[in-house]
């Protein structure tokens, strides 16, 4: 996933950084290994919306905001994939999910206002041990996803 990643950015002619670092499991462990802020981290998560999974990205420094994404899709259930269904879905582990849609991911992708506050976004590529850095305004150009506020501070 992380090479699939890079030569897809590469091809966008995209100029990003790579970051390799040792296994991070928390959005703060991420952002200590990078040198980043935790407001420029990219938290991915794949939530279940009624029947269907999408992809949600948000600052990892803010929380998701249940009730806006309902409104948003007029849903009346939402929860977060499983373990199991993430592996499921997209291959990965918690944790190692990047923000990325098609073609990276087949999940719709959205992403949170928080993000385009930042010139920078970091997220952990397919890996728990291998990051990417990039500047917001790239990555919204060759991710294009939706933009719309679901996000709370902790």
């Amino acid at each position: 996933m992380f090479e699939k990643i890079k030569q897809w950015l590469e091809a966008e002619g995209i100029d990003f950084r790579v970051v390799h670092h040792a296994p991070t499991h928390t959005s703060e462990e991420s952002a200590a290994a990078r040198g980043e802020s935790l407001a420029v981290g990219g938290k991915a998560i794949v939530i279940k919306v009624d029947e269907g999974f999408k992809l949600f990205v948000l600052s990892a420094s803010l929380k998701v905001d249940s009730s806006k994404i309902k409104a948003r899709f007029g849903a009346k259930k939402l929860r977060f994939a499983s373990a199991e269904e993430l592996l499921e879905l997209t291959g990965l582990v918690p944790g190692s999910v990047p923000p990325l849609g098609p073609p990276i991911l087949t999940l719709d992708l959205f992403v949170d206002e928080s993000i385009v506050r930042n010139d920078s976004i970091a997220f952990n590529a397919g890996s728990l041990t291998d990051s990417i850095i990039m500047t917001t305004k790239d990555y919204l150009r060759v991710a294009k996803p939706e933009v719309f506020a679901f996000s709370k501070s902790e």
